[in-house]
């Protein structure tokens, strides 16, 4: 059975993943930072519907967590054939003037260092066997950047680019590396004026409608595949049309 290790994916868009994937044969390594009962959720209801299932605590920023993790899955699991890089921090809102170097290096640590720590840990295995698939999710917000989000939108340019450079030195390794950008996904209700903001999503989509966190997996589970063998270096972008009025 093949194994995908989805970071950040006790809830959200990395929950959703970790259940798309599994509902298609693979056994999944549910990642949570916390350890706490989310990942032990998302875990179980996959082994209930008959799928294949293990959560694994790790913090994906620290260096010692990664190798960890990565080795644990492998323990538990088997060789990970599938690595999602999915896991997120906060993404406070702050004035360009006052950002600070800090405020770049909290985002970095997620989009960029996360990535490179997991990859080392797994690329040994992927290149002994000669195959795998690396997807990071990365978001609309490189194309569309909003006011106030300056650090989370340079540390996901990062992201983008760090995928196209491994994307071009594995391909000879039959490792092939793309990205998945959602765009405005509501991943659960609130009140805390969300309704202004969908709607106005909704005026500049030509999909007429929210996207869904199914709609991400999809993408992501399409990247995980074999019929994807030939596809490397590419990003898709999930937002309904969105991208089309910027």
């Amino acid at each position: 059975m093949r194994v995908a290790l989805v970071t950040g994916s006790s809830r959200g868009l990395g929950a959703e993943i970790a259940r798309r994937l599994a509902g298609d044969g693979f056994a999944v390594a549910v990642n949570d930072f916390s350890g706490g009962e989310a990942g032990r959720a998302v875990a179980r209801a996959i082994r209930d519907g008959g799928g294949v299932a293990d959560v694994f605590t790790a913090d994906v920023t620290d260096a010692d967590a990664a190798a960890g993790l990565v080795a644990a899955v492998e323990r538990g699991l088997g060789p990970i054939d599938v690595l999602v890089l999915n896991a997120t921090g906060p993404q406070p809102a702050v004035p360009l003037a006052a950002v600070a170097w800090d405020d770049h290096l909290a985002q970095l640590e997620f989009f960029v260092k996360s990535p490179v720590l997991l990859a080392r840990a797994v690329l040994p295995g992927m290149r002994g066997r000669g195959h795998g698939r690396i997807v990071h999710v990365d978001s609309e917000v490189a194309d569309i950047p909003p006011p106030g989000m300056s650090a989370y939108v340079t540390a996901k340019g990062g992201q983008i680019a760090l995928a196209r450079a491994w994307a071009r030195e594995l391909a000879p390794d039959g490792i092939t590396v793309n990205c998945v950008a959602p765009g405005f996904i509501p991943v659960e209700r609130h009140d805390d004026g969300a309704g202004e903001e969908r709607g106005a999503y909704l005026a500049t989509v030509p999909a007429g409608r929210l996207g869904t966190p199914a709609d991400v997996a999809h993408a992501v589970a399409f990247f995980a595949s074999e019929d994807a063998a030939f596809i490397t270096g590419q990003r898709v972008v999930v937002d309904g049309g969105r991208g089309l009025f910027r």
